[in-house]
């Protein structure tokens, strides 16, 4: 595996939370329109938030998808928040397949 991104959160940067919101917006948006995209994106803790129903960046995870990058979440975090049911794209994942993802990648990359 080449590239991984690790999102932990559901802001970009610590600060201003509106700021932070657009912010992640823009840089899933730019991920999804380069030609060269993560072989996975990996979100734990308030991350996994980014991929439920309510979040402003479904439809980018969506097309991230799509386009053939593997969408994990952690499943510790999703019952910690209680999205279970509420988890609109890529797939549930647990800390095994996440530290074996994180190991084996030759770039990783966390947000």
């Amino acid at each position: 595996m080449e590239k991984v991104i690790v999102i932990n959160n559901d802001t970009f940067g610590h600060g201003d939370r509106e700021l932070g919101e657009k912010l992640m917006g823009a840089f899933l948006k730019k991920i999804w329109a380069r030609n060269e995209k993560p072989e996975a994106i990996i979100l734990y803790n308030s991350g996994v938030k980014l991929a439920a129903k309510g979040s402003k960046v479904i439809d980018v995870l969506t097309g991230l998808s799509e386009c053939g990058v593997e969408l994990l979440a952690c499943g510790t975090c999703i019952n910690y928040y209680e999205l279970k049911d509420k988890m609109l794209v890529g797939r549930i994942s647990n800390m095994e397949e996440i530290s074996s993802m994180m190991m084996e990648a030759k770039s990783v990359i966390t947000i």
